[in-house]
């Protein structure tokens, strides 16, 4: 009884999940890239409640993942799609690699939203895992909410020591939110899609790509304009 009890409300779980999840399978790469570019236009725009412009400054890479679908009853997952850009040697913003963001959940809920998520990577570290494909929040690398305000200087000892720092975004305001599990992959077929087959990331966070679309070319040049010293 127990067990076809569970096994009901998995089934509704899913039945739940998965539509929201399709949602954006449709989503065009150059759709993400515009709406990452929102993202950031917005967190620039609330500077007492946002990501600390030093933090951004000294980040080793940046992944927004605009419109991320958290979605569940019982059972919850979340799934969303968009860009990181890694800082080249130079002090310059790579041309972003498209990648997706999964995760799941078990626990009391019910319902579907749209968040903002922002990733910001401290070091090297987790910035070499993305390239190799993917990897895992707080078991591949450490991370913790970030601080929001003026600066970072608010960072508690536990938030200092993870390598990225992870923020959220729904009704307007923007926080640190925890996402140890969530899981981040290269997009592949969207980076094929954009700037053709068989381009790896490397590929693209070294400056091997060329026609690289207005949308893409925006987001690299968002991250140029507001990490700026």
């Amino acid at each position: 009884m127990l067990k076809t009890s569970l096994q009901r409300l998995l089934l509704t779980s899913l039945a739940l999940l998965l539509p929201a999840m399709a949602v954006h399978a449709e989503d065009p790469p150059l759709v993400r890239a515009t709406n990452a570019v929102r993202v950031m236009n917005d967190i620039m725009q609330a500077p007492d409640k946002a990501i600390p412009k030093d933090l951004l400054q000294n980040a080793r890479a940046i992944a927004v993942i605009p419109d991320m679908i958290k979605a569940g009853f019982i059972f919850g997952g979340r799934r969303g799609e968009g860009l990181i850009s890694v800082k080249s040697p130079n002090g310059t913003w790579s041309n972003p690699s498209f990648i997706t963001m999964t995760g799941g959940s078990v626990g009391f809920q019910a319902g579907v939203s749209s968040t903002d998520v922002i990733l910001v990577f401290r070091t090297q570290r987790g910035v070499d895992s993305i390239v190799n494909g993917k990897f895992t929040l707080g078991a591949d690398a450490s991370a913790a909410a970030g601080p929001v305000g003026r600066t970072a200087s608010a960072s508690t000892d536990a938030q200092m020591k993870a390598e990225i720092y992870s923020y959220s975004r729904s009704r307007g305001l923007f926080a640190g939110v925890a996402l140890d599990g969530s899981v981040l992959r290269i997009d592949y077929d969207a980076n094929a899609a954009v700037y053709g087959a068989g381009i790896t990331p490397r590929r693209i966070f070294e400056g091997g790509v060329s026609n690289v679309p207005t949308p893409v070319v925006d987001f690299r040049d968002r991250l140029e304009e507001y990490t700026s010293r």
